[in-house]
């Protein structure tokens, strides 16, 4: 009974699908990179921090690094709609009207977000845009909103969720202002089999926790979902705990190397008058960010596991791999650094190649590898290099680091580097 139900159910998904259009922005070719309000402040917010923080973000040269969308998330807008049924800002928090907080925000030369809700109302109780979709889109539209965050709560379960956000995805697309539409859809109904259609990303889980085991969840709901991910379109684990209190300054690091090899949008959630100088370092190492915006356009996916120890990797434009070499082990144990090895095997390379290995958090080139490469990983914390043949072929680009898609290939005689060959034999499944 259960098997015949989950069946129903992806009919009918499949069905639904087949009449949606596409989101018609252009937008996200690579993982989104900026800053949102939630993490730090929840809904305690004003227009003084989002352009304090507008500010910071040029004076530290995040701007630069990639980070562009600048994000007010819940919490803005007023408890109950105008006389025009369009929503209004609170005046207390933002008594220049929000106009003149996009206008600021532009004129710093950054993107500017904001926030609504897949139901009745937001997640504090704020007017959602259930319903309203066409009109909410306009008055986004009409602000010079680049980007909008849209959440799903206060919605029952009989109300599709397809449907709820493919209405908003049709409300933007209606106004001719491409917006980027970013699903804070928690997972629910499983969007990467289907919101490829819908936005440009889409949640994966729950939201993230300032704390390890918050990370965690997150990164463990993400794992084995790469294959859906592509350009315009890609798996959300939540927003960056970098530059937070419940997060040592390695486990930051790990956070961030991967985030970035998952290619998750980058959003920074800290308070950015306080950040210091060490989880700067980790939100602008260049070449670990180069990782995440690399234009081939690969999520990188967990490839290895044995115990604590794990090996994530993932294929970049021009045919080298980048690698994360992780150690999760219990922070009580006496031994905190243990040895995590990846062989060429597993990036689909021949095991006698003779490879250049670059550790991108010190950008430093570690040497020339041949069959694998090992190091020391202390507990909490990520090595992340570039792994990049000294003899490149055009195939080793085609490789993909899901699991499933390695095993068949095996099966049928091929090696995993012949993608093309692979997705022919994939396509008549």
């Amino acid at each position: 009974m259960l098997l015949q139900h989950s069946s129903f159910i992806l009919t009918a998904l499949l069905a639904r699908l087949g009449s949606v259009t596409a989101l018609d922005n252009g937008l996200a070719r690579t993982p989104h990179m900026g800053y949102n309000t939630w993490n730090c402040f929840g809904g305690d917010i004003n227009e003084d921090i989002i352009k304090s923080t507008a500010d910071i973000m040029i004076q530290t040269g995040l701007d630069k690094a990639g980070y562009e969308y600048l994000v007010i998330d819940d919490g803005w807008s007023e408890l109950d709609r105008g006389k025009d049924d369009k929503i209004i800002a609170s005046k207390d928090r933002f008594p220049s009207g929000m106009l003149n907080v996009s206008h600021y925000v532009h004129s710093r030369g950054l993107k500017f977000g904001m926030y609504s809700d897949a139901g009745s109302k937001t997640c504090l109780g704020l007017p959602g845009s259930r319903g309203k979709e066409e009109l909410d889109a306009q008055y986004f539209a009409d602000l010079g909103v680049d980007f909008l965050k849209y959440d799903n709560c206060h919605a029952p379960a009989s109300d599709w969720i397809v449907d709820r956000y493919s209405a908003m995805r049709d409300a933007l697309n209606k106004t001719g202002r491409p917006i980027l539409f970013s699903m804070c859809n928690w997972g629910a109904g499983d969007p990467w089999k289907w919101a490829q259609k819908v936005g440009n990303s889409w949640r994966t889980t729950q939201d993230i926790e300032d704390s390890w085991d918050g990370m965690l969840r997150c990164l463990d709901n993400t794992i084995g979902l790469s294959r859906y991910a592509q350009p315009g379109a890609w798996n959300d684990p939540d927003m960056l705990e970098v530059g937070n209190a419940g997060l040592l300054e390695n486990e930051q690091r790990s956070h961030f190397a991967l985030w970035s090899l998952l290619k998750s949008p980058l959003f920074i959630g800290a308070d950015m008058r306080k950040l210091s100088k060490s989880a700067l370092k980790i939100l602008t190492a260049g070449e670990v960010i180069a990782v995440n915006q690399d234009p081939l356009g690969v999520a990188g996916d967990l490839i290895w596991k044995e115990g604590p120890m794990e090996v994530y990797a993932g294929p970049l434009k021009g045919g080298s791999r980048a690698v994360v070499l992780f150690n999760r082990h219990s922070i009580t144990t006496q031994y905190p650094i243990s040895n995590v090895t990846v062989t060429w095997e597993q990036l689909g390379y021949p095991s006698d190649v003779k490879a250049d290995v670059r550790d991108l958090h010190a950008e430093r080139t570690l040497g020339t590898f041949q069959y694998s490469f090992t190091a020391g990983v202390d507990i909490h914390d990520a090595v992340m290099v570039k792994i990049s043949p000294q003899h490149m072929k055009q195939e080793y680009e085609e490789w993909r680091p899901w699991p499933q898609r390695q095993r068949l290939l095996r099966k049928s005689g091929i090696h995993p580097t012949k993608y093309l060959q692979e997705r022919e034999i994939m396509s008549e499944e």
